[in-house]
């Protein structure tokens, strides 16, 4: 793939770019859509992933989807394996036993109510069309059966090829900015000469075997998620896509000589006579991080930043979180309501964070069994990855020096508002329709802590109108304003909550907000201040005006 730029200046145009049309690239057009972003997707394969590689959406996903207003469709398409959380093990299907619930506790017992959203499973060949579907819905233009043959950047914008994979025909577009959600084999990584660090080859070779076969007799009333088969002539697990009739069958080793159908008898203890092999995939998994995010005007995302064990379910989730912390900032440097240095915050925050991910993901066991017990107390807690509970140690926000030396904790689950962390999930009404995460998304928000009333019997909230964007200042970020009371946020603390869900500062003085967000949307437009100056000092820094982007 060339990295050397060819202007074309009848190239058609496009805000950004996206090479890659799985869950992340298409989730990054949703959130591009949402901020009022003009994106074009484009996808080599000609129609949406026919394997259900993951299958499992975690709360800080559904969250984002939540904010994009799908939440309620994927929870729709994935009721067949709603009820389907339990893990099972035996030495065959028919002989399994469905294993308690493990449901993890916090410091006060049980933890609930950790997010306004459940977690779902939705395999990728089901959840993908949906997102492709409400990405055209939203105004994004997506190509399908379309491959980025090659692009190049200067100061002022990227020039990519594509190419028409039917027909052969090529032709240029011109983006502001570029995203590579294109895999785990990324042309655009390649081009940009970034290499990745990490653990690189974990465990055995594998291969999935996908098929089809009737099995819901046999599940009854042990159905699961995932069941680990013990027998010696077919070990291995096996993971439900729809509850019936669709499975994913993981074994150790490689392809060469193996009866499929054969095995997967073995494995399941019963004759099955509809069984119907799909598709044998090897694969072995991997811990690589990219040393880079960022090349540019070009921004790794998803696997094209980041490949793990599937151990934790954390692949795609990780993924679509990056794209959600790219998509605001991409929208405010693009509407010159930020400087394009914040984009620099974006490998600041997702690097170490797809580190963490990746790594937890390599420390897991397929022993379920052991998983049912709890995990490994040296592990990550397991709502950590999935709710979203990595603290961001540097980039858009500013560390809180009252708590230096009280970091998010990683082995247990006890979000309490943090700085650089997302702001904790409390109910704000009695109908449980408002959640604290919903008191962002398209701007940013002040968050002031307010006494409770003696009745309160949740949080309280408010929202006046002071906050709201200036009509005579259209670059200006939204900044809403509301009251909590909260249990994280005492009265008279506030703290600046990004579009994200991330709190990105915390203090005493209300007055000082405006200023500290100036400082973060603007981190080279005041050399000598800093948001971190601007805390301390409640105010006093007069950003330059705001410049278009790059």
């Amino acid at each position: 793939m060339s990295g050397q730029r060819t202007h074309d200046a009848a190239a058609p145009s496009t805000e950004v770019l996206v090479a890659g049309g799985g869950l992340v690239g298409l989730t990054a057009a949703l959130v591009l859509r949402h901020h009022g972003v003009a994106v074009t997707v484009v996808e080599r394969r000609r129609t949406t992933s026919p394997q259900p590689k993951a299958r499992r959406c975690h709360v800080r996903s559904m969250e984002i989807f939540r904010e994009l207003g799908l939440a309620g469709l994927v929870r729709d398409a994935a009721r067949e394996l709603a009820g389907h959380d339990h893990m099972a093990a035996g030495r065959t299907l028919a002989q399994a036993e469905q294993l308690p619930l493990w449901l993890p506790a916090g410091p006060a017992g049980p933890v609930s109510d950790i997010s306004p959203e459940l977690p779902c499973l939705l395999a990728q060949d089901a959840l993908e069309p949906l997102l492709r579907e409400a990405a055209v819905a939203a105004g994004a233009t997506v190509r399908f059966g379309t491959e980025l043959a090659g692009f190049g950047q200067d100061d002022d914008e990227v020039t990519a090829q594509i190419l028409d994979v039917g027909s052969g025909r090529r032709e240029r577009i011109t983006a502001r900015y570029l995203i590579a959600a294109d895999g785990a084999r990324s042309s655009v990584r390649a081009a940009l000469g970034i290499g990745r660090s990490g653990r690189g080859v974990v465990g055995r070779p594998s291969v999935s075997v996908y098929f089809r076969a009737d099995l819901a007799d046999v599940v009854r009333g042990r159905e699961f998620n995932l069941c680990q088969i013990d027998h010696p002539d077919a070990p291995g697990g096996l993971a439900s896509v729809d509850g019936r009739r669709r499975w994913v069958f993981m074994s150790p080793g490689g392809t060469a000589g193996r009866d499929w159908p054969a095995l997967l008898r073995t494995a399941l203890g019963v004759p099955a006579p509809d069984l119907e092999v799909l598709s044998v995939l090897p694969w072995q998994a991997e811990m690589r991080v990219a040393d880079r995010y960022s090349g540019g005007r070009v921004h790794l995302a998803g696997d094209a930043a980041h490949v793990m064990p599937p151990f934790a379910a954390s692949g795609a989730n990780t993924g679509i979180a990056d794209v959600h912390n790219l998509g605001w900032k991409l929208a405010a440097v693009l509407r010159a309501e930020a400087a394009p240095a914040l984009l620099d915050s974006y490998d600041a925050e997702r690097r170490p964070a797809g580190w963490f991910a990746a790594d937890q993901s390599s420390r897991r066991t397929r022993d379920l069994r052991g998983l049912a017990e709890g995990p490994d107390p040296a592990l990550a807690h397991p709502l950590i990855l999935a709710a979203g509970g990595f603290q961001y140690p540097a980039g858009a926000l500013v560390p809180d020096p009252r708590r230096a030396s009280d970091p998010e904790p990683v082995t247990e689950f006890s979000p309490a508002g943090r700085v650089g962390t997302r702001i904790p999930h409390r109910w704000l009404d009695q109908a449980r329709t408002q959640s604290t995460i919903d008191l962002a998304g398209l701007g940013w928000a002040l968050v002031t802590g307010i006494k409770a009333r003696p009745d309160a019997d949740r949080p309280d909230v408010d929202r006046p109108d002071a906050g709201r964007a200036d009509p005579d200042r259209p670059n200006a970020h939204r900044l809403d304003a509301c009251r909590l009371h909260a249990d994280f946020l005492p009265a008279g603390q506030c703290l600046l909550l990004r579009p994200d869900h991330i709190i990105a500062w915390r203090g005493a003085d209300p007055a000082a907000a405006a200023s500290v967000l100036a400082a973060l949307l603007h981190p080279q437009s005041a050399p000598s201040a800093t948001a971190e100056d601007a805390a301390r000092s409640g105010g006093g820094i007069s950003p330059l005006p705001a410049t278009r982007p790059g």
